[in-house]
């Protein structure tokens, strides 16, 4: 009896489990409701209890095979942060040339509160759902979900109907709240073969399988038809994926979010040529360039001569007509917000309208620089917004630019944006690799990240009184994109309001005598920043001794890489070299007791190096400091070493300089150095 009793209670618990983990619409019990943290992770303002996706095909006579994408999705409140889950929207794709735009409907959604011991389900109506254009290529159907409160539960499905079979729909697997289980279930008609890709490194359970597919469909005479084929069924399941988390020094949290992404790349319809679609870099570099939008828009070039013709005059050398053509188009042309590799109007239209999207700016100049004699050509560019391009793809890239070549030495070139010069592009192109494409259309890989380091350079010249405050002056040059960054950040601020928020960061300065030198003009030149300063809080004095941070007040007090652990590379953009010379006037009546400890240190294969130095002579110290970052990104199983490196750094910077008042009739004191 014992043994059955226990079968019985065996049985009677798997049942429980499996109710427990009931992955439908409408099958909320009131454990769910009554749970007020997420077992496996109670910081988590919510969770999605589950994310199901289906993809099916359907047929009509008139456009053929379609894709049908249908998402259901069940989310628990925890908190109060959590009530943003209420809002829920979908973008859909309208921008078709040659395809009907995709059509979204939401269904089943509804709120299940815990309301006196029962489960009270309130209903979204029709007019709670709300669809707005976003762009000429986008839309954008949003629903907020009724009476939703801290422990509620929600749900609703959402049909996405397309006819776009190029690139489906992406299904993503990991949300800023952790996700108890995901399934997502294609079935694929044989004629159509797809590359799944995924991404962020989740655990999946995957499995395929051949199926038989039917579909139903009026024929020309309006009568229902219908046909069976073959079918692949692949299912992708996972428990358990942690929130993605924003980490400091990350490029596009984008790229390591978990998903299950499917592109096409061949078309085998029963007796019609097979038909092959992005295969190989090449593949792709060769379908992009025989569209009438591209590889015909770096052919149109009479209209241009002219111009060209007058603005080169008897200039002889080739990278001073690259300036010229290049400072030519970047006044001329004024960029429309618009990223493609495509053009819109044509570079005829954008140059007499003197606007246009990247592609028309770019090829206008690809095609002045090829008149004035330079090697130029297009290079396809995925922006860090878009991700990175890992896998052969005409989707995985959004944007153009030019890439010059004189004396054997490569030129990359934007002029969309007006503080670009050459080999300096806009921040959200140095995305890794870009796809150089020549003039019989094929490719070769680039490397977008830049050679040189971006240097910033501060010079300061302080004196100190007796009372610890200090004045005088600071010189920063900065260089290559230190200097870019900064003229885009502060090109539309006035002074004031620059100089307000410089004094705060640096504990609150009091400046005077503020001016640049090239922020405007001569961009290829360093940008300096001068000014003098004066500060009553940059030291502390305590038993007659004044103690100093080393590098005043640019001293980093905080570690940027404070976490156990780190789950996303660590991006800085782009190499730099961080100086300091500084220079201190001791106070009369004082000397220096100590000096900090001076500091060496590198990482293993000095992509870091970080050095301050201290000299001191009479009443004068000197201070050199300088931190060289060697890599623009470091692989997560680097994390440990540059966290250590970091705070080693930190360290070093607010050990004190100490100042002593000494005696009459005694000139020096003990200095350690």
């Amino acid at each position: 009896m014992k043994i059955l009793s226990s079968v019985f209670i065996l049985f009677f618990l798997f049942i429980a489990k499996v109710q427990s983990q009931n992955y439908e619409l409408g099958k909320v019990t009131i454990a769910e409701l009554e749970e007020k943290v997420h077992p496996k992770d109670s910081s988590a303002p919510a969770v999605v209890l589950f994310r199901k996706g289906r993809t099916f095909f359907s047929y009509n006579r008139d456009v053929g095979f379609s894709a049908n994408h249908v998402c259901e999705i069940k989310i628990k409140i925890y908190k109060k942060e959590g009530l943003k889950w209420a809002n829920q929207k979908v973008q859909f794709y309208i921008g078709y040339e040659n395809l009907n735009e995709d059509r979204l409907q939401f269904q089943d959604a509804i709120t299940y509160n815990l309301e006196k011991g029962a489960i009270v389900k309130t209903k979204l109506e029709n007019q709670g759902a709300f669809k707005q254009k976003i762009n000429e290529y986008w839309k954008e159907k949003a629903i907020t979900l009724p009476n939703v409160k801290v422990g509620s539960i929600i749900e609703y499905k959402y049909i996405l109907r397309s006819e776009n079979l190029v690139k489906f729909p992406d299904f993503d697997i990991q949300y800023e709240i952790p996700v108890n289980y995901f399934y997502y279930k294609a079935e694929i008609p044989e004629f159509y073969i797809y590359k799944p890709i995924l991404t962020g490194g989740i655990p999946l359970e995957t499995e395929s399988k051949f199926s038989t597919g039917s579909t139903t469909f009026d024929n020309e005479h309006g009568k229902s038809t219908s046909f069976t084929y073959r079918q692949i069924e692949a299912f992708y399941s996972g428990k358990n994926i942690p929130a993605l988390i924003e980490e400091p020094y990350v490029n596009n949290i984008e790229n390591y979010r978990g998903r299950i992404i499917h592109e096409l790349e061949r078309v085998r319809m029963p007796e019609q040529p097979v038909k092959d679609y992005a295969l190989t870099w090449e593949g792709v570099a060769k379908t992009i360039y025989k569209d009438d939008s591209f590889g015909k828009q770096l052919n149109e070039k009479s209209f241009l001569v002219e111009d060209v013709k007058r603005l080169i005059g008897n200039v002889t050398s080739l990278s001073e007509r690259l300036n010229l053509v290049f400072a030519y188009v970047q006044n001329k042309m004024n960029w429309n917000g618009s990223r493609s590799y495509y053009t819109d109007k044509g570079i005829i239209k954008a140059y007499s309208e003197q606007a246009g999207n990247v592609a028309e700016i770019n090829f206008i100049l690809i095609n002045m620089l090829r008149l004035a004699g330079v090697e130029a050509n297009p290079v396809l560019v995925s922006t860090i917004e878009n991700g990175q391009a890992v896998y052969p793809t005409r989707t995985g890239f959004n944007y153009v630019i030019a890439a010059a070549e004189i004396d054997g030495k490569q030129i990359l070139l934007d002029a969309t944006h007006k503080y670009t010069t050459p080999n300096i592009l806009p921040l959200n192109v140095l995305n890794w690799k870009g796809r150089l494409i020549k003039n019989d259309g094929t490719s070769i890989e680039i490397d977008l990240d830049p050679l040189n380091p971006s240097k910033e350079n501060f010079n300061i010249m302080v004196k100190i009184d007796r009372e610890g405050k200090m004045n005088g002056q600071v010189r920063i040059m900065r260089t290559d994109y230190d200097a870019y960054q900064f003229r885009v950040e502060n090109s539309e601020k006035s002074q004031d309001n620059y100089l307000e928020k410089l004094e705060g960061q640096l504990g609150n300065l009091n400046i005077s005598n503020y001016r640049t030198e090239n922020q405007k003009s001569n961009l290829k030149d360093p940008l300096v920043e001068t000014f003098s300063f004066t500060s009553n809080n940059q030291s502390d004095i305590i038993g007659g001794k004044i103690f100093i941070n080393p590098l005043l007040f640019f001293t980093k007090s905080k570690n940027p890489f404070n976490q156990e652990q780190r789950l996303m590379p660590v991006y800085f953009g782009y190499k730099n070299q961080e100086k300091y010379n500084i220079n201190i006037e001791v106070p009369e009546g004082f000397a220096i007791e100590s000096l900090p400890t001076p500091v060496k240190i590198s990482s293993e294969d000095k992509a870091i190096l970080y050095t301050i130095n201290f000299f001191a002579e009479g009443n004068k110290i000197q201070i050199s400091s300088t931190k060289e970052i060697n890599s623009s990104i470091f692989a997560t199983d680097q994390y440990g070493g540059l966290k250590d490196l970091f705070q080693k750094v930190i360290a070093s910077q607010n050990e004190k300089i100490v100042l002593k008042k000494y005696n009459h009739g005694f000139e020096k004191c003990t200095t350690r150095r």
